[in-house]
């Protein structure tokens, strides 16, 4: 099956409101700014293993902590989705501190990584006061993760990659162009090619094991995105390449049921995973979606398509409205849909996910009495979610944008 049931949720039938979706984004951000805590912190949520028995510290990286609340409210306000009661930055310079500290603690130095480390941290910075000095750590830390064992987007090389893309975007400057085609280079020389599958790959080193993942996260094509947003900084020869092989393992590796399809998590499956098929961002046909929508080929849309299709048929998912492993992240591919084949009908569907969202947000708050403060894994996150089906539009967070002035 190309999903699990139990972990889904039927659709609510709740027709399409904008002033309660505008409402929503105006409370979540409402709150998140209240609940901002004397040191520039969130409260832990319930559902990250926070108890009363047992307190989790508030969390502090880009993808689950107070760097991407930072992150969101900065582009929410940016866009022109909401206006601020207080500076989201006025704590940033303690709190990536304590980023770089949080790792230390946990016996890591990836300080380069994108999602964890304190490259975000450095680029929000550099985004409102640039400088040389600020430059030349940025490119520094890039430089360290060109060689990282993890590649994949949290840790790995694909992350300073995407980081480089989004720099030489905001810039113009050459040295982000040779940083993104230099870790390309490396990054092409570490595929592997499966005899099996007729298809290359990754091994992605990652917290003390070796894996073969596919998925929009620690996985094949999660690497693909920031390789097809960088194109234009490869020579043609390099970028034709990378599309064939891009192409070639997408097709080689999904599974077909009907007119639906998923991607497995990983190339190479234990025996005793074989059966297990997810359909949400991190692993399955949402990050797929996401991650090509920009690619230049249509030989990959058939298999798009079929991929909404299947996020379509296994409705919203039971773990809330985050973008992660929730409603809102299963949502994004609709609009992508939306944007790549002008069917209106993909925006209807990306909606009809909202409003079920929202309702999940409300359900959620009411039974923790508190909402969840995170980019990737909470409302902040969503509020953007909302915001994108708001203009008909996918730029989905720190992977299609990361400055917000320069949204499209």
């Amino acid at each position: 099956m190309l999903f699990d049931p139990s972990r889904h949720e039927p659709l609510q039938a709740i027709e399409w409101d904008e002033m309660r979706v505008r409402d929503t984004i105006a409370r979540i951000v409402s709150d998140t700014e209240t609940r901002m805590t004397a040191d520039g912190l969130w409260p832990a949520h319930p559902r990250d293993g926070n108890t009363a028995e047992n307190p989790l510290a508030p969390f502090v990286p880009l993808y689950h902590g107070a760097c991407g609340v930072v992150w969101a409210l900065d582009y929410l306000a940016a866009v022109g989705a909401v206006k601020l009661q207080r500076d989201p930055f006025e704590h940033a310079d303690a709190l990536r501190v304590k980023n770089r500290a949080w790792l230390e603690e946990n016996d890591s130095s990836d300080f380069a990584s994108f999602m964890m480390g304190e490259l975000p941290w450095l680029m929000l910075e550099y985004g409102r006061a640039p400088t040389e000095v600020l430059a030349d750590r940025l490119a520094e830390l890039i430089s360290s993760n060109i060689r990282q064992p993890a590649r994949e987007l949290m840790w790995g090389s694909p992350g300073t990659l995407l980081a480089a893309s989004f720099l030489h975007e905001r810039t113009q400057d050459e040295r982000w162009a040779t940083l993104f085609r230099t870790t390309a280079s490396q990054l092409w020389s570490e595929l592997k090619w499966s005899e099996e599958y007729r298809c290359h790959y990754w091994m992605q080193d990652l917290y003390g094991s070796q894996s073969t993942y596919l998925d929009g996260v620690h996985g094949f094509v999660g690497t693909a995105l920031p390789l097809i947003r960088g194109r234009h900084l490869l020579d043609a020869d390099s970028w034709q390449e990378w599309q064939r092989c891009i192409v070639n393992t997408l097709q080689r590796t999904v599974t077909m049921e009907g007119d639906l399809a998923n991607w497995r998590p990983l190339l190479v499956m234990p025996e005793d995973r074989k059966s297990r098929m997810l359909m949400q961002f991190c692993h399955g046909a949402p990050g797929f979606i996401v991650c090509l929508a920009q690619l230049p080929s249509c030989e990959l849309d058939p298999l798009l398509i079929a991929g909404g299709e299947a996020i379509w048929a296994a409705g919203p998912l039971t773990k809330g409205s985050n973008l992660c492993h929730g409603t809102g992240g299963n949502g994004y591919p609709f609009l992508c849909l939306y944007q790549r084949t002008g069917d209106v009908k993909w925006l209807q569907r990306a909606r009809a996910f909202a409003m079920h969202s929202i309702a999940q947000t409300e359900a959620d708050e009411a039974a923790h009495g508190q909402m969840r403060y995170s980019l990737w894994t909470g409302d902040p996150g969503f509020a953007i979610y909302l915001w994108d089906c708001l203009r008909g539009q996918a730029a989905f967070p720190t992977l299609d944008v990361f400055y917000g002035d320069d949204a499209p």
